[in-house]
């Protein structure tokens, strides 16, 4: 039997405000990006969007707002004719939204690239990929966090300070294989105080200490070079591939806002 017609209009009415309301927040996610982001990063670049080249994962509802965990991964090869040469992270509503920004090469293998990072407020996050012939490709993906960048520092910087720099390359297995993309994970003991937080024992807000440079080369040849702000989380933690052609040094170099030099080296026997 047919339901009588003014709940059905209800239900009609009540279905059409829905998705007017669902329309008009996805508008409003995109909104920073299409007035403001998009030209101060791209110009009137065109960027197609979608998985094709590059997929972001993030969770939807984050655990902890200052160590969200962010997973890019590429979908094309790193090959010597085409390959990615750079992907950037942006949090649309974050206090600095620029947030990452890394170089590959051939010598990556893979351009892919995990890190924790700080979300500040509901928002999309992007990963815009540009090959190595200029063509632009963005994967987004929204977050529900909120303080991630003013989340108290720890009671124990003191502690945090006296490791400052200290650095571990962690690889998979126990040897590198030849030839192949091999994942190695870049351990960074630095408190990367992002000016917005405050000490939990001073109660005062502590200046902006973070990391802002990082270059992994595999001996001499660039593999992975990055420029990070504020939204990088606490010890930062980078995962990536390289390809080892032979036995060699594995290298990591970072620098951070306020000039302080640090470098980690790492043998390999594939």
């Amino acid at each position: 039997m047919n339901p009588p017609r003014a709940p059905r209009i209800l239900f009609l009415t009540l279905a059409g405000f829905l998705l007017a309301g669902t329309a008009h927040a996805a508008g409003e996610e995109d909104l920073a990006w299409n007035t403001r982001l998009k030209q101060q990063f791209y110009g009137d670049r065109p960027i197609e969007e979608g998985t094709q080249v590059v997929e972001l994962t993030a969770p939807y509802r984050a655990e902890d707002p200052a160590l969200v965990p962010l997973q890019i991964t590429s979908k094309i090869p790193q090959a010597q004719d085409h390959y990615i040469k750079n992907i950037t992270l942006v949090i649309d509503n974050n206090p600095v939204p620029f947030s990452a920004s890394f170089d590959f090469t051939p010598e990556s293998g893979k351009a892919d690239v995990a890190l924790r990072a700080r979300v500040n407020a509901y928002t999309n996050i992007r990963a815009i990929a540009e090959t190595n012939d200029g063509k632009l490709y963005m994967n987004k993906a929204f977050v529900k966090a909120s303080g991630g960048c003013s989340a108290p520092i720890g009671t124990d910087l003191e502690a945090a300070m006296a490791r400052l720099g200290k650095m571990k390359f962690k690889f998979d297995g126990d040897k590198a294989a030849l030839g192949q993309p091999n994942p190695v994970q870049l351990l960074i003991s630095h408190p990367n105080i992002s000016g917005m937080q405050m000490d939990q024992i001073s109660r005062l807000v502590k200046p902006a200490h973070f990391v802002d440079e990082v270059k992994v080369s595999f001996d001499g040849k660039p593999v992975l070079t990055a420029k990070t702000d504020i939204a990088v989380s606490a010890d930062p933690n980078f995962r990536f591939y390289f390809v080892p052609d032979k036995a060699g040094e594995l290298k990591a170099e970072i620098k951070d806002n306020l000039g302080n030099h640090f470098i980690q080296t790492q043998a390999v026997t594939p």
